[in-house]
């Protein structure tokens, strides 16, 4: 452990690092954007890519489009599945880490400006052992292989849609394969500065959603009419796979350094980040109690299924389409990010419009679709697939490594103050959390999976609720 003096002398080592070694890089786009209009304005070839394009609002709103847009859906099953008091107190404690998680994040970002993604974070960290170049690797790719997860699940939830809308009237396969071409369609733009406006659309598509599905349970109380329970015993499996659905739907950190470095005002981060946790734990809260309690222990997922009328349901599930899109959309655009600046790093196709750049924009975002399609044929019950994402990702990157993140930084002043000793506990919490999540999580995950045989992958029967 080092001292204080020398823990500051290595903060301005690694700062002058990244100032000298990455200057041309993806890591201080502003500055290459604002040299590209320059260029443009003399010669008339090449238009720039301004990436700074959302006000605090509009980057809140895009956070909120992109976790609850599915992780709402899950939430009143897992209910009936841990009982009403357990589900809310794990809702709370976790809502609570998420949020705390993002602002370790936005003060990281402070300190290290060209950070992007967890692998430049990561690698930050692991420059003091030697090892800065193998984190980045691991965990930048371990990150976009998250958003692939989750864009896959995106899929899956459209594929229940349209068989939903249309009586399962054609192949389960073939839906997906019409949600990939739509969901590579529009990730085409290759900045978010739409996605602030468009995301308003999400937000207000699944609070429609949800609201009219519980107004719905609660007149006709559908599939069962069993009294809700305040806790429940059940095997630890079910329970944890729960757990982990929860931790699911506050998972959103994999797209939060990106948001971050398209703001306009990254100080700002904090007031956006609450308009996140306010909206995302009241509406998780609101919503999957209530639904749960008017349907009963036999409540399904995604819960936009559980009103009792056919008719209801489609228009239900047909008004939820654009926050099935555009959240897929927003962690599909991360995901290609990251490629395309790995790929891209240090030259003009980064910042400017050119042919070469469009072509590989539109070859990448194709490919990491592609392979969502297969992850969605290949897990395809939604919370299995939710509960294994958790575990194998949302576990580090929503919980554990920003609780890293926040040690690194103060290593060696973790007790110089009560205030540094409680921060201290609340990040060891948060690296306990991810631990517990990943390890637990996988082994639940993996015992629920194998032991499902409800719904057989790549198959082209109905996966809409009956």
């Amino acid at each position: 452990m080092g001292s204080s003096a020398e823990k500051s002398e290595k903060r301005q080592d690694a700062l002058q690092d990244a100032e000298l070694g990455n200057i041309g890089a993806h890591i201080d786009s502003s500055s290459a954007s604002d040299l590209g209009k320059e260029e443009t304005t003399q010669n008339g070839e090449e238009e720039s890519i301004d990436y700074k394009t959302l006000t605090w609002w509009q980057a809140g709103v895009v956070m909120v489009a992109e976790t609850v847009s599915l992780g709402i859906l899950s939430l009143p099953s897992v209910v009936a599945t841990l009982g009403l008091a357990p589900a809310i107190v794990v809702m709370i404690v976790l809502s609570f880490f998420s949020w705390y998680a993002g602002m370790v994040m936005g003060e990281f970002k402070a300190q290290y400006n060209w950070v992007e993604n967890f692998g430049d974070a990561v690698e930050i960290m692991g420059r003091s052992i030697g090892c800065g170049p193998l984190f980045q690797e691991i965990f930048g790719w371990a990150q976009t292989l998250f958003l692939v997860f989750v864009m896959g699940s995106h899929i899956l939830t459209w594929t229940i849609c349209l068989n939903t809308l249309t009586n399962s009237a054609a192949c389960t396969i073939v839906w997906g394969v019409v949600g990939l071409a739509l969901f590579w369609a529009c990730n085409v733009p290759r900045t978010l500065r739409a996605a602030g406006h468009y995301s308003f659309v999400s937000f207000a598509s699944v609070f429609t959603a949800v609201l009219i599905t519980m107004i719905d349970v609660g007149i006709e109380k559908p599939i069962g009419s069993t009294a809700f329970e305040v806790s429940r015993k059940v095997p630890f499996t079910s329970a944890f796979l729960g757990v982990a659905n929860i931790a699911a739907s506050f998972s959103g950190h994999s797209c939060f350094f990106n948001v971050l470095t398209e703001m306009k005002n990254p100080k700002d981060w904090p007031k956006a980040l609450a308009l996140l946790q306010i909206s995302d734990t009241v509406l998780y809260i609101v919503a999957s109690v209530v639904i749960y309690i008017f349907v009963g222990p036999d409540v399904p997922a995604p819960a936009l299924s559980a009103a009792g009328s056919h008719v209801v349901r489609k228009v239900i599930w047909g008004i939820a389409i654009p926050t099935i899109v555009i959240g897929g959309v927003i962690y599909g655009h991360v995901a290609a990010r990251y490629v395309f600046v790995r790929i891209f790093k240090d030259s003009k196709h980064l910042v400017k419009k050119t042919w070469l750049g469009n072509i590989s924009w539109l070859g990448i975002t194709a490919l990491v679709w592609t392979i969502a399609w297969i992850i969605a044929q290949s897990i395809p019950v939604f919370n299995n697939l939710l509960g294994l994402m958790c575990a194998l990702f949302a576990s580090w990157f929503s919980f554990g490594i920003p609780g890293m993140l926040w040690l690194w930084m103060y290593y060696g002043e973790w007790f110089t103050s009560p205030k540094r000793i409680l921060l201290f506990s609340i990040n060891i919490g948060l690296v306990l959390v991810g631990f517990l999540l990943c390890v637990l999580g996988l082994w639940s995950a993996g015992e629920v999976i194998s032991q499902d045989k409800g719904t057989a992958p790549w198959s082209c029967a109905s996966n809409a609720a009956p």
